[in-house]
């Protein structure tokens, strides 16, 4: 944990759709950061899968499960499942994926653990979706079906968890604007980051720190 931030209250972890941007500061956790005008841990790490092994005691070995550290949180904001549809399915065996993840239900799987687990220190989680391209020929469009029906089950688990909210992407970028999107048209531009990273803050500070 960065020793400047010793009284954070919030921790952000997850995969490039949160650490895009970061060098210039403007990645999701940065504008969270400075809209609720207090430090957020930002672990975050580009490329991560959600889906990890564990060691013999239980604990996880890589991935988004790895960032997480254990503190005297109010926040953890979450995100990831992307790189596990994009580069694990090969378009063959998602539905395995999928479950694995996830189940239909949303009561089953490594999201619904990793959340409960953190759930049970009383700490309230924010899990952020990906974003869409409407209008807009991308290298991850032949993944949206699966995308979508990923984040229905997550706001399922939401649905049943108060202390669990869903802060959908769906609709932030503009139909056939490329400017939503970094150069290449899966991450998001600086513009998506902040709208993102406002939404999320606004549900931070309408429930408090």
């Amino acid at each position: 944990m960065p020793a400047s931030k010793p009284d954070a209250k919030v921790i952000a972890v997850g995969d490039s759709l949160m650490a895009w941007n970061s060098p210039s500061g403007s990645s999701i956790p940065d504008v969270i950061e400075e809209t609720i005008g207090a430090p957020v841990v930002d672990r975050t790490v580009s490329a991560a899968w959600l889906q990890t092994k564990f060691d013999p005691d239980g604990a996880p070995e890589s991935g988004v499960q790895a960032q997480y550290v254990k503190g005297d949180w109010s926040w953890a904001i979450v995100n990831g499942g992307g790189n596990d549809l994009m580069l694990g399915c090969g378009c063959t065996r998602c539905d395995t994926v999928l479950d694995n993840m996830i189940s239909a239900d949303g009561q089953h799987g490594q999201i619904p653990q990793f959340l409960r687990q953190i759930r049970a220190t009383g700490t309230r989680v924010i899990y952020i979706g990906y974003l869409r391209s409407p209008n807009l020929i991308t290298p991850i469009e032949h993944c949206k079906a699966e995308g979508d029906e990923f984040e229905a089950r997550i706001a399922k688990l939401a649905q049943q968890d108060e202390g669990i909210t869903f802060v959908s992407s769906q609709d932030v970028a503009q139909p056939g604007d490329a400017s939503y999107f970094s150069f290449d048209l899966i991450h998001p531009s600086r513009k998506s980051s902040r709208i993102i990273g406002q939404r999320v803050a606004a549900v931070i500070k309408a429930q408090g720190i």
